[in-house]
């Protein structure tokens, strides 16, 4: 048996922000996904996730217990298949940002969900809402507190565009120019980062009226700005606004980046080849890159893995 594939995604812009209301663009990332399979011979690998899939029922039994008006599932066929050797083969690196919890979420959610709400119905904003509460429920058993959309993204495989917290819509962006010598790229940090503990530093530091206010009045103003541009396809607004951006992060957010790439986030700003932001919730896995000569990007980051995710 072997389910449908659920990608991994890239949150372009949004990235703490919009857990305080900022805008956010979050895109599916075709390059890693992951299904449900099920064996009676499981790899170490599988062993491993097979045991956290017994784990992660018991707590959708709990969610649906507390919860029954948001999600019921169909537990008896859920631990069945679990006791029958089911697990996530996944190719989406986990601890990297990309969204490996959230391709398992959708992944399950698809198959055991009762009275699910499907992509192909006409998707309201209050069903983006509601599936995206539930994701945030189902997802919490891996971070402690999610805000749904990786998975909302896994399972509609749609960009999505983030207004504010009660305002989420499918969203198109403008399409790539394969020859385009702008580009996104992802930077591979070489270690994981994990999402509790980083969340934890920013909650730490949003009890400091200073950095509340960087936030407010530069963070969220400036990834507001990006995102508007990107939509706009406006390169030439949206690179200065990047520069700001990354800028801001360096100064604020530096337990966030790994320490070995504080030079290189500042060597991007001070020459303008490229410029570094957080991808996902950081501390390592991937960095995201944003340059408008990927080959002068490429020469400056020589001996690190660069991955192309869009072209422009």
């Amino acid at each position: 048996m072997k389910g449908p594939l659920f990608y991994s995604k890239i949150l372009l812009f949004g990235e703490y922000g919009i857990i305080k209301d900022s805008k956010g663009l979050s895109i599916p990332y075709n390059f890693y996904n992951g299904a449900l399979k099920v064996s009676d011979d499981l790899s170490a690998e599988a062993k491993k996730s097979n045991e956290s899939l017994q784990r992660f029922s018991i707590y959708l039994a709990e969610l649906e217990a507390s919860q029954p008006e948001l999600v019921t599932f169909d537990l008896e066929k859920l631990n069945k298949d679990v006791a029958g050797g089911m697990y996530f083969d996944s190719s989406i690196p986990q601890g990297y940002g990309v969204g490996s919890s959230g391709a398992l979420v959708a992944a399950i959610y698809d198959k055991y969900a009762t009275n699910k709400i499907t992509v192909l119905e006409n998707l309201t904003r209050d069903k983006l809402l509601k599936l995206k509460k539930i994701f945030g429920e189902m997802e919490s058993f891996f971070h402690g507190k999610s805000s749904g959309l990786d998975p909302l993204n896994s399972y509609l495989s749609l960009p999505i565009l983030i207004n504010s917290k009660d305002n989420i819509e499918p969203t198109g962006i403008p399409s790539q120019t394969i020859d385009g010598k702008g580009a996104v790229f992802l930077l591979d940090s070489g270690t994981t980062g994990e999402t509790a503990p980083m969340v934890q530093i920013f909650m730490e530091n949003m009890k400091q009226e200073g950095f509340r206010n960087m936030l407010k009045d530069q963070f969220i103003k400036q990834t507001d700005a990006c995102v508007d541009d990107f939509l706009k396809g406006d390169v030439k607004s949206l690179f200065g606004n990047l520069k700001n951006l990354s800028n801001t992060v360096l100064n604020n957010f530096k337990p966030m980046i790994p320490a070995q790439f504080h030079k290189l986030w500042k060597q991007g700003i001070d020459t303008n080849d490229y410029y570094l932001k957080l991808c996902g919730s950081g501390g390592g896995g991937y960095i995201l890159g944003f340059t408008q000569d990927i080959e002068k990007a490429r020469k400056a980051l020589a001996g690190h893995k660069l991955e192309v995710v869009y072209n422009f």
